[in-house]
């Protein structure tokens, strides 16, 4: 599917969607617990589908309808071959999940997932009593379990989803585990897992997000949850707001540990007129000027940042580029050269992406079936010279559905 967005002053006011990053979690936590879990305000993204259907896989009874998702957990494997879309948080959180089985279950993906890395889980779960193995580092991965606990030491510096997985995993447990990770990258999404696990009962204790201590043989109780809305997503919205209008978009905390939360910072420091409150925030477009950030630990906002920057001012600098080379796609190399089809110019040095302001004069772009490349896509044009095309527009469903329906 293609879809043309012409260019417009954007306004009104929107409902962020559902976090898929909180949703996923708390999916895996409801398979772990005893009883059933009521989940509210649920999105129905591609990836919060692919985890539903993994913890169905795995034993939990799930019950949906428009607006609640009941999942009576358990574990208890029904199917061993597993399907985790392109969801990359599914893939390495659930593999330590899966890994307190018994039975040999295969985890497998499609699309961009399968040229995703997987390598780090081999050795962490067979130092913890699994057996563990992959493509030469890549997806499928085949787990048999069952995990006792134990130490381990893992790397965080490509993503910190694995880590997730075995915060989630290891309270479930018989014996206490304890985790060292080197250089670990988004720590919000860290506190993230650590949050949603603390309101199902668990304890997870860490020293400056080094060393994890996390005590075994622990009981999930299932619990009431409703899922906030997506900091993720939102920054798109937003961003189309400072740009050109004013947008207010609803169901947002800023008490929220979401990484992305960050985009506040950004705009304000760009120039734009930011007005937050509790549950909802309102930018309007103001004189944007260019900015330095390091999106090292929420490296999704890449894509809406450098919409903000070719309305700005000046040479933009944004650091942590090299968390850009394993997701849907390439996404660093991707907006160089979809954003020059616009007339912006994107330099890459290193580890920092240099954006120049300009024009957006407008065109044709390629998703590259990654979401947030078309979203990015999108916004651009709201304040663009003419109007911009988005070839194969239908991948925003992995995280945003409703997208083009919003903008």
């Amino acid at each position: 599917m293609n879809t043309t967005v012409k260019p417009f002053k954007i306004g009104g006011i929107i409902n962020a969607p559902s976090s898929k990053s909180e949703m996923q979690r708390v999916v895996a936590a409801a398979l772990l617990s005893n009883g059933i879990t009521f989940i509210t305000n649920p999105s129905f993204c591609d990836d919060a589908k692919a985890a539903l259907h993994i913890a169905a896989s795995l034993g939990a009874n799930i019950d949906i309808d428009a607006e609640t998702v009941k999942i009576r957990g358990g574990l208890n494997t029904v199917q061993t071959k597993l399907n985790c879309g392109e969801a990359g948080l599914s893939i390495r959180m659930f593999s330590p999940i899966a890994a307190l089985c018994s039975q040999e279950i295969i985890l497998n993906g499609e699309g961009s997932l399968k040229t995703r890395p997987v390598g780090m889980i081999e050795q962490p779960l067979k130092t913890l009593g699994a057996q563990c193995s992959t493509s030469n580092g890549y997806p499928p991965l085949t787990v048999k379990g069952p995990v006792k606990g134990g130490k381990i030491t893992i790397d965080g510096s490509v993503s910190s989803q694995f880590l997730t997985g075995l915060l989630i995993a290891l309270p479930y447990a018989p014996d206490d585990s304890q985790i060292t990770v080197n250089n670990l990258k988004s720590r919000p999404y860290i506190d993230l897992t650590i949050f949603v696990l603390r309101q199902f009962g668990i304890t997870i204790n860490h020293s400056e997000y080094k060393v994890f201590n996390i005590p075994g043989n622990q009981k999930f109780k299932a619990i009431d949850y409703n899922i906030e809305g997506d900091w993720s997503g939102a920054a798109f919205l937003l961003t189309a707001g400072a740009i050109n209008g004013t947008i207010t978009v609803n169901n947002l905390k800023y008490s929220s540990t979401q990484a992305d939360k960050k985009i506040i910072e950004v705009l304000k420091q760009a120039g734009a007129f930011v007005k937050i409150e509790e549950n909802f925030v309102t930018v309007s477009k103001n004189r944007l000027e260019n900015f330095n950030f390091d999106a090292s630990d929420c490296p999704d906002l890449f894509p809406p940042l450098a919409v903000l920057s070719a309305n700005c001012r000046g040479i933009s600098k944004i650091a942590g580029v090299n968390r850009l080379i394993h997701k849907e796609s390439n996404r660093a190399v991707v907006l160089q050269n979809e954003f020059a089809k616009l007339g912006i110019t994107i330099e890459i040095e290193n580890d920092v992406m240099l954006i120049h302001g300009g024009k957006i004069m407008g065109g044709e772009i390629f998703s590259h079936n990654d979401h947030r490349i078309a979203m990015a896509g999108a916004v651009a044009a709201i304040n663009a010279e003419n109007e911009i095309k988005i070839v194969n527009s239908e991948c925003v469903s992995k995280s945003y559905p409703a997208f083009f329906l919003k903008i």
